[in-house]
């Protein structure tokens, strides 16, 4: 994955220059949106945040509002860097700006005709709503404000649910990391019902990180049940194996580990 996106940069440098060259602006504007995102993916933070303000300046140069979905999912991309960086204030602008200009857009285009605005344009707004919630939510979590995390995962949730339907692979993870969040903050028993329905659907679905889903509820069963944590973490540890994620079979170990010695003092 790495050598492949060293070759993407090496051509998107190529393309860059001929756009250039050529003097064809929206070629030159793909592209750098392109190198911004694969500067992202490699973790070249500095760089992509260059790239995308560069992007972002062609595009609204160019007569594109800002309240465009373009613009906007880069804006997220923008607060999601600030966040990685730790700059909180510059974080906290970006998602709320994203959060505040799609909910206010979506107001605007709710009762608009199909002939003026399709369905599925509407719905993609929405969905971007709910990846900027998402985002947002998780970086609440890793600043441990957990109660409006917890607000986020389920606007992001809803979304997803109503959007894509309940057994949209995103909506399960949304249900497993709600889950996560209730579980932080003490709320066992929603927690507990909330992870044990994501489970139920990553089953029904053969999600692709059904895995992490049982690992999550085996977690949240340490609170009141030792023996079936015991067992759902064993499934988990199976299916981790099997898919290869050498990460989750360690994290799964070390949490079996836990279990023994949290049983043990219990006796």
């Amino acid at each position: 994955m790495k050598g492949e996106l060293g070759e993407a940069e090496q051509l998107l440098h190529q393309a860059l220059r001929l756009s250039q060259q050529s003097e064809n602006r929206q070629a030159v504007v793909y592209t750098y949106s392109m190198m911004a995102n694969v500067a992202f993916m490699q973790g070249q933070l500095d760089n992509a945040e260059k790239l995308y303000k560069a992007t972002m300046s062609y595009l609204l140069a160019g007569d594109m509002k800002e309240d465009d979905n373009a613009i906007l999912e880069m804006s997220l991309k923008l607060a999601s860097i600030y966040a990685a960086q730790k700059q909180h204030k510059l974080a906290l602008a970006g998602y709320e700006f994203c959060i505040l200009t799609l909910e206010e857009k979506i107001a605007k285009q709710k009762d608009l005709p199909e002939d003026v605005l399709p369905a599925e344009e509407k719905a993609n707004t929405r969905l971007l709503l709910g990846m900027s919630l998402d985002s947002y939510a998780r970086y609440l979590l890793s600043i441990n404000q957990l109660p409006v995390a917890q607000k986020m995962y389920e606007k992001a949730l809803q979304i997803s649910s109503d959007v894509q339907g309940e057994n949209h692979p995103q909506t399960v993870v949304l249900m497993n990391d709600l889950a996560t969040v209730l579980d932080a903050q003490g709320h066992y028993d929603e927690a507990y019902s909330c992870v044990k329905r994501a489970a139920e659907l990553a089953k029904e679905t053969q999600h692709p990180e059904e895995h992490m889903v049982l690992n999550n509820l085996a977690a949240i069963l340490m609170h009141k049940d030792f023996l079936q944590a015991k067992q759902v973490y064993k499934e988990a540890l199976k299916q981790a194996q099997q898919k290869g994620d050498a990460a989750s079979v360690q994290h799964i170990q070390e949490e079996l580990s836990e279990l023994a010695k949290r049983r043990k003092g219990s006796k």
